[in-house]
């Protein structure tokens, strides 16, 4: 699957996902700063959603301090289900119940250990197919 990754700063827990995600057998496409090109949050996370958006990427995942402005940003392109999480069952219920498309976490408060546990609920929780209608009302 290609992966759209991006933050507007670098990290050890950046470069674990990024790590994590090759050894899962994704493919990483880089933005920002993980990609040695400075973005603010709101560039790199209107970034990310614009390459799920347009379907050069399935899913993206993205980082900022808090996670919240990566969000926002990402929220604003349409298609895009932008969902910060904090631990593995905001992530499985993301997908579960919103078909979340773009995982963001926090710089701040994320640990590697806790990011791992994150991509594992992400990778394995398939959407329900009857939040279709909940989805649209959310997002229409």
């Amino acid at each position: 699957m290609r992966i759209a990754v991006g933050s507007d700063e670098r990290s050890s827990l950046t470069d674990r996902v990024v790590r994590d995600l090759e050894d899962r057998g994704h493919e990483v496409v880089l933005i920002g700063a993980l990609a040695g090109s400075p973005l603010e949050w709101a560039d790199a996370g209107r970034a990310v959603a614009m390459e799920v958006a347009e379907g050069h990427a399935a899913c993206g995942i993205g980082f900022c301090w808090t996670g919240t402005g990566f969000s926002i940003a990402a929220n604003k392109v349409p298609g895009v289900r932008a969902a910060l999480c904090t631990d593995s069952e905001t992530a499985r219920g993301a997908r579960k119940w919103n078909d979340a498309n773009v995982l963001v976490m926090s710089l701040r408060l994320t640990s590697e250990e806790i990011a791992h546990e994150i991509l594992d609920a992400w990778f394995t929780q398939e959407p329900e197919d009857d939040q279709a209608e909940q989805i649209a009302k959310a997002t229409g």
